[in-house]
């Protein structure tokens, strides 16, 4: 008779085969047969254990080898090798400039205005009365000055008064233009005098003294002023232009130091005039740069 029989038998390399129990013929174990079954399935784990760990390693060795083919296609800069990415002197400075891609172009200085109106070889603009005071009145801040008479001369010497015309014939003046404004009973005459050179210009200023004044200009309702009482009196130049002011009260009244009113129109159109003859140069020396 034999033991386990009609019952399946154990194989001990299939996890669900269950051992039979083993026992001796007289009903107590058989501890020789369990050990050969333990020892048996020792071995089987061990085997399993080597096995599996085998498995794993080759695993574990294609997902790199994988990784890395993957990463040797990938466009990304970051991922490529040093030999693949561009030399020292082939990658852009972040602080250089770049380069300007036109040529640079120099614009020729601007004309000078100056020089157009220090010699009468270039001062060739049209000049009148009505060039050098346009318009029938003239405002300056608050104040508005009404425009009289005008005249244009080039006999000087009849347009001045007590020294001046010999100043004005000694340094060639060529011609005197002159025009009267009033406010409030003040009434002042502005002349502006050309010559051929700002040399000859400077010259009358600096020779003209106190009594070197023009003759008021009256007319076209303006009576006649200063012409025996105390009046104030300015020169200046600019240019190959010297101009001059004369200004007092229509009522005949002498001017005083106290009289700011005539002392401001006065101002007023000697600031006129030199801004009417700085004109003149701008505009000529804007004419000459766009030729």
């Amino acid at each position: 008779m034999s033991y386990g029989q009609g019952e399946p038998s154990w194989d001990p390399w299939k996890p669900t085969s269950q051992q039979p129990q083993r026992t001796s013929r007289d009903g107590t174990p058989d501890w020789a047969a369990l050990a050969e079954a333990s020892e048996a399935r020792n071995k089987r784990r061990r085997l399993l254990l080597i096995f599996g760990g085998a498995l794993a390693t080759v695993a574990v060795g294609t997902a790199v080898a994988v990784a890395v083919v993957s990463a040797g296609g990938h466009s990304s800069a970051s991922n490529q090798p040093a030999s693949a990415l561009p030399s020292t002197a082939n990658i852009p400075s972040a602080s250089a400039p770049a380069a300007p891609s036109f040529a640079p172009t120099s614009a020729p200085p601007p004309l000078d205005p100056m020089d157009f109106i220090s010699s009468v070889k270039k001062d060739k603009a049209p000049i009148s009365a009505d060039t050098l005071f346009p318009g029938t009145q003239l405002t300056v801040g608050a104040n508005v000055y009404k425009k009289g008479p005008t005249a244009d001369t080039t006999k000087c010497a009849t347009a001045a008064q007590a020294t001046l015309p010999a100043v004005l014939t000694k340094n060639g003046c060529t011609r005197m233009i002159r025009a009267t404004y009033t406010k409030d009973g003040v009434a002042v005459t502005i002349g502006v005098a050309l010559f051929d050179t700002t040399a000859e210009a400077t010259k009358a200023k600096q020779e003209a003294d106190s009594k070197s004044i023009i003759t008021s200009l009256t007319g076209g309702g303006v009576p006649a002023f200063c012409r025996t009482t105390i009046c104030r009196s300015t020169t200046n130049s600019y240019g190959r232009y010297a101009y001059f002011t004369l200004g007092g009260f229509t009522d005949g009244k002498n001017v005083t130091v106290k009289d700011a009113k005539v002392f401001t129109a006065g101002d007023d159109l000697a600031a006129f005039a030199f801004h009417q003859i700085r004109r003149r140069g701008e505009v000529q020396a804007s004419a000459a740069s766009g030729q």
